[in-house]
């Protein structure tokens, strides 16, 4: 991780973006935009034709896709590229975020308020989903950039202060705080927590890593597809969950620091 270069980054194309036309300009691309930039060896690696789909980095050996949203627009990409190069996906996640709000009708944007939602990596099993018949491909990666972000959004929702059900404008990263990586298979496994007693249920994970039995679930539903664990049983009407020791990486590095 290389934080100046990061900063040098965000502040070419997020701030004299800003500076020159406005927040009215930008279109939500300012996140795909800086790691982008950032995460390619080359500037001349940018948006290269490859096998009929352009690459968002190709190296001439590798593929790294940033993608900010909806994992289902991944699945042709993947069926592409994955028989033929190892692909590495992208997938900024904001650890924390900044809220401010735009007033379509004066312009007026709001100063910057801390959201009280931390992002975590566990959120980005609801896009992992969406490709789960990929994620057992040794030649897929993933690197998840932790981010302090800021979240412009329009006032233009349902509710009476019109901030319920609006619009996401750009978000602008401010800084970045470390990254997560999973290679390999076996760094699924580093996702559980040290010490968390077998079996366990989704709503015990989720309080062990600090998020809703919802996502748990979720997080759940892909380690057991992937066999990094596999249902044992039940306690009441919820399933239980143990660890598949064989092959799993036990380390857990810095990982938890940044979960």
């Amino acid at each position: 991780m290389d934080e100046a270069r990061f900063e040098k980054i965000k502040n070419t194309i997020a701030g004299s973006t800003k500076q020159a036309h406005g927040i009215g300009t930008l279109k939500e691309k300012t996140v795909h935009a800086v790691f982008k930039e950032y995460y390619a060896p080359q500037p001349d690696m940018k948006e290269i034709p490859v096998d009929g789909y352009v690459a968002d980095i190709f190296t001439g050996s590798e593929i790294i896709e940033i993608q900010t949203g909806n994992f289902n627009k991944m699945r042709d990409k993947l069926a592409c590229f994955l028989p033929n190069y190892p692909v590495t996906i992208v997938y900024p996640i904001p650890k924390i975020k900044y809220l401010c709000w735009i007033d379509e009708e004066t312009g007026e944007c709001s100063k910057p308020r801390k959201s009280t939602v931390n992002g975590s990596v566990y959120r980005a099993f609801y896009e992992l989903y969406k490709i789960k018949q990929y994620l057992p491909s040794p030649n897929l990666r993933f690197c998840f950039p932790l981010m302090e972000v800021e979240e412009y959004r329009l006032l233009n929702g349902w509710s009476r202060d019109r901030k319920k059900g609006s619009c996401r404008y750009d978000r602008l990263p401010k800084a970045l705080l470390g990254e997560v990586r999973i290679s390999r298979l076996a760094d699924y496994g580093l996702l559980i927590p040290a010490g968390l007693p077998e079996p366990f249920t989704a709503q015990e994970f989720g309080k062990a890593v600090k998020e809703r039995k919802e996502i748990a679930a979720k997080v759940l539903h892909i380690l057991n597809y992937l066999h990094i664990v596999e249902r044992c049983g039940k306690k009441g009407r919820a399933y239980t969950y143990c660890v598949v020791k064989n092959g799993i990486c036990v380390s857990k590095h810095n990982f938890e620091k940044l979960l």
